[in-house]
């Protein structure tokens, strides 16, 4: 009795889907890979608008990226595809690693707490009329340990204060302070977990920039520069006008010092001269001189 062999045809959706996502994969040369916690559709549509032209977003299962990626022949693809856990969007870009970070951070919203959410950073309510009336309110003010009073009807709050630490769960009762307060502590957005390029894979956390620490830290090294070539005497067109005025502060002093009579150096000399005139003559009629 012959056996009839069940041939399952790949589904169609599926196929064209890995067929798209390594077809990207070859066409772009920087892969990276962003966590969707979080993420809203309007977010997710306002970077895909920010990237046109410059990148592709891409939101795939897992298992199919998996294979897509391996198709594609992407070299350390093994490597790349074991960071690849929970919901992810994929983003293929011309774009290198840091200014697709800068982009994907310039498109990241505040959100409201929700019970759960863990604190990004120190969660700090302001000092000051909060706008709330006086009432049942207050207790919840209590159990977050925050100082107020009641001014003209209204509940102050005393001082500044931090109603969760970095890194601890908000409670339900925060969640909803925190809410009539107007603050949005959690920042929403697309945020690279990894990236590719040429066969390198990297943490997100090497790709993230504090624009005002790198802006500061140029500064700071401008500054320096400057400094070390002005006193080595190294002329530049932003050094010249610094070390010419150095240089004739310095000729100006030693001209003076030695006595070197010219239109710049004679009120110092003279100067000089009358005043040690003047001490010297102070001196001769404490002695008796006249």
């Amino acid at each position: 009795m012959s056996k009839t062999v069940q041939v399952h045809e790949p589904n169609p959706r599926k196929k064209a889907i890995v067929e798209k996502t390594a077809t990207l994969a070859g066409k772009y040369p920087v892969i990276v890979v962003t966590k969707l916690s979080k993420v809203r559709a309007t977010q997710l549509m306002a970077v895909r608008r920010a990237l046109r032209g410059n990148a592709e977003v891409f939101v795939v299962k897992n298992a199919l990226a998996i294979l897509a990626l391996k198709n594609a022949g992407i070299e350390n693809a093994d490597e790349l595809l074991k960071h690849l856990t929970g919901q992810n969007a994929l983003i293929f870009s011309n774009l290198d690693p840091f200014k697709l970070f800068l982009t994907l951070e310039k498109n990241k919203v505040n959100l409201p707490a929700r019970a759960g959410d863990v604190a990004p950073e120190d969660i700090i309510v302001p000092a000051g009329n909060t706008g709330l009336p006086a009432g049942p309110v207050l207790s919840e003010f209590r159990e977050a340990g925050i100082p107020t009073k009641i001014e003209a009807g209204s509940v102050w709050v005393n001082k500044d204060s931090v109603a969760v630490k970095k890194g601890n769960a908000i409670s339900p009762k925060l969640a909803s302070l925190l809410s009539k307060l107007g603050i949005k502590p959690i920042r929403a957005g697309l945020s690279i977990a990894f990236g590719y390029e040429k066969g390198l894979i990297y943490s997100g956390d090497l790709v993230a920039i504090d624009l005002d620490k790198y802006r500061e830290s140029l500064v700071q090294a401008y500054v320096s520069s400057k400094g070390l070539a002005i006193l080595i005497g190294y002329v530049t067109r932003e050094t010249a006008p610094d070390i010419i005025a150095k240089a004739y502060r310095e000729a100006l002093a030693l001209a003076t010092e030695t006595g070197t009579v010219t239109k710049e150096t004679a009120p110092r000399i003279f100067g000089r001269a009358e005043a040690e005139a003047s001490a010297l003559l102070a001196k001769a009629k404490e002695k008796g001189f006249q």
